[in-house]
């Protein structure tokens, strides 16, 4: 007996049925239920007001059967991954949670029983519907045959109620502990890619606490004569700061990955792209062929990152510049106020436009895995998002020289950016709900025409849930979900406040008590605003690190830019000794950058030792059995062999 519980974790939406079907023809959803029935699977059946709605379980037996076909691979007591048998269950590990498997897992044992029904007998099948027969051709999945044909109109996952509820209330609720969050308990639920950007969000939000404070400090008391090296110092600081946060984020990083007993590796997807062709064994021609099709992937990538950097230059850069040069001439507060609201505004649309037009170009490119497709994406959108983020500031800064202009513009932008933000983030979301749900009674209305139409109301959670949004990117779910936008916005925050640092310490406070809020905020919308996300194979923030530090790299120019600007007062960028000092420190600080970055290890030492242990035992093991197996093959040879005495 597993100690699992048979929840409801998928929902399929069908066409409801309004008319009697004869009882020799099949119907539709009697025979779609049928066939779940059939393969094992738990099937609670829900009217709802215009559809109606198939909530699914699966018995551990039955994911065990699912895991075994699909050929999963799983972490066993030795610490190797292993092909999933069925009958030798107890040597995997399980979950945190007592469950064999993991989220992810029940979801692809999920789809490949829902989608593996076909039709297996030698003839058609006829199904019969309100609106037309189904013909289900032999050796055709059942489910995508009706999802063509209109009568499935949507699969999807569904919430757990009971540990829905449960991190509401430890998580999403839980103000006391505003900072710490369960990461196992999110892991377990979501998936390990959402519970790596809270577990990066909640570590990013108590390092801010540091330069927050010291930004706060370095703005409100007076120094005196040691004012002038205060910014050097702070500034210093901040690098400092931002190398090491990088560095024990990826020491936490694997002690997560570690302590989920999830293995990964860099480039794992593309590391065994010929796996079942050696290199050795191919002939000239198909060398040449895998050579050719190398080069021109490199080409594709090549000439779609140019497209996208020509229109940054081209189209973005002038909006930017323009912008920037309005702020500068317009005198009333007020009215600067009210430009940066309609800039921001403006701009979330013209970006998600380049995001688009992104998406489209990358489908044209040969890249190796999907993790290589989505980290194109990242590097291409986030360009788009950059240069609109900072271009216009750097035009304050270097040519107007106007840093009091300069603050303004940073305040500004961190507080309307942020509300910007919430407010999509958490309005749309209901604003979407409430519109599917008003549109669901106003068709019931339509078709009843009564008085009982008045009295319609939704009696199921899961009729619910299909009104919910999907938790999606802003430029499509085709290659990200909706963490795309979650960590663009951290990285645009940021570049704000590391790249300007000097011209506004305060900035780490804003950022500080921002992220406070977003971590709950976050939390509550993909608890309650949105469906359940669909589970992605994901084990760290891939792209987004390399952002975080080229913002390092950014930064430390910037910056150094911004004090030769307050020191050089006459304007003639005359190197005197102090500003050749500035010039010789944003050298050293870019080799501490890149030196400081070696001496914090990237992985725990008893990660290493625990790899290493494993791979030792498991190694013994095989070494053991091969023994084993030899000996035993050889004595059989002794005694088949004839003696000639």
């Amino acid at each position: 007996i597993w100690p699992e519980m048979d929840a409801f974790e998928m929902g399929v939406v069908v066409c409801k049925k309004t008319t009697v079907v004869d009882q020799i023809e099949e119907d539709v959803v009697d025979f779609l239920v049928d066939q779940f029935q059939k393969i094992g699977l738990i099937v609670d059946r829900v009217a709802g007001l215009n559809d109606e709605f198939l909530k699914l379980a699966a018995p551990v037996e039955v994911l065990m059967k699912a895991a075994a076909e699909l050929q999963l691979k799983k972490r066993t007591h030795i610490g190797v991954d292993l092909q999933f048998e069925w009958d030798e269950a107890d040597a995997f590990i399980r979950q945190s949670d007592g469950s064999l498997f993991s989220w992810c897992e029940r979801f692809r044992c999920y789809n490949h029983m829902i989608y593996g029904i076909v039709n297996e007998s030698d003839s058609a099948i006829i199904l019969k519907s309100d609106s037309k027969d189904v013909r289900w051709e032999p050796g055709k999945p059942l489910l995508w045959k009706l999802e063509k044909e209109g009568m499935v109109k949507e699969v999807f996952p569904i919430h757990d109620e009971v540990k829905r509820k449960r991190l509401l209330k430890c998580w999403a609720l839980n103000w006391r502990d505003f900072i710490n969050q369960p990461l196992d308990e999110i892991y377990a639920y979501y998936g390990a890619k959402i519970a790596i950007y809270f577990a990066f969000i909640g570590m990013y939000t108590k390092w801010l606490f540091f330069p927050a404070a010291l930004g706060v400090l370095v703005q409100l008391v007076d120094f005196g004569s040691l004012q002038f090296i205060i910014l050097p110092f702070f500034f210093l600081c901040i690098i400092l700061w931002a190398v090491f946060f990088l560095q024990f984020w990826k020491r936490k990083n694997s002690t997560l990955l570690a302590s989920w007993q999830i293995c990964y590796s860099v480039g794992s997807e593309s590391a065994y792209k010929y796996m079942y062709s050696e290199w050795s064994s191919l002939h000239s021609s198909e060398k040449e062929k895998f050579q050719s099709d190398e080069w021109f992937g490199h080409m594709l990538r090549f000439r779609n990152d140019a497209i996208i950097i020509l229109s940054i230059i081209c189209l973005q850069l002038p909006f930017e510049l323009a912008y920037a040069h309005l702020y500068e001439i317009i005198g009333s507060d007020i009215m600067k106020f009210g430009l940066t609201a309609i800039y921001l505004f403006s701009i979330q649309y013209f970006t998600q436009i380049g995001g688009k037009v992104s998406v489209k170009l990358i489908k044209r490119e040969k890249n190796e895995s999907s993790e290589y497709r989505a980290n194109s994406l990242i590097y291409k959108v986030f360009g788009l998002y950059f240069m609109q983020s900072y271009i216009g500031l750097l035009y304050h800064a270097i040519l107007h020289r106007n840093f009091m202009t300069l603050r303004q513009v940073i305040t500004q932008r961190l507080i309307i950016s942020e509300l910007l933000e919430n407010l999509m983030e958490n309005a749309l979301p209901y604003i979407k709900y409430s519109y599917r749900k008003y549109r669901a009674v106003c068709n019931k209305r339509k078709r009843e025409k009564g008085m009982a139409a008045r009295k319609s109301y939704f009696n199921s959670r899961v009729e619910k849930e299909s009104f919910k949004p999907i938790y999606s990117a802003s430029i499509g779910d085709e290659l990200e979900d909706g963490l795309f936008d979650e960590f663009l916005e951290l990285a645009l925050q940021f570049g704000m406040v590391m790249m300007f640092a000097c011209a506004f310490p305060p900035a780490f406070a804003f950022a500080a008590l921002n992220n406070v809020t977003e971590i709950r905020a976050d939390a509550l919308k993909i608890l309650a605003m949105y469906r359940r996300p669909v589970p992605r194979v994901s084990a760290t923030i891939g792209a987004w690190l390399n952002i975080f530090q080229f913002l390092i790299v950014v930064s430390i120019c910037t910056n150094c830019i911004l004090l030769v600007c307050l020191y050089d007062r006459e304007g003639n960028w005359n190197i005197s000794p102090g500003l050749a000092a500035i010039l010789i420190m944003e050298h050293v600080l870019l080799l501490i950058k890149f030196g400081f970055s070696r001496i914090v290890p990237e992985e725990p030492d008893w990660v290493k030792a625990n790899r290493m242990k494993n791979a030792t035992q498991a190694q013994n093991m095989c070494s053991k059995q091969l023994l084993r197996n030899i000996s035993i093959r050889r004595g059989t040879l002794i005694t088949r062999t004839p003696n000639d005495d």
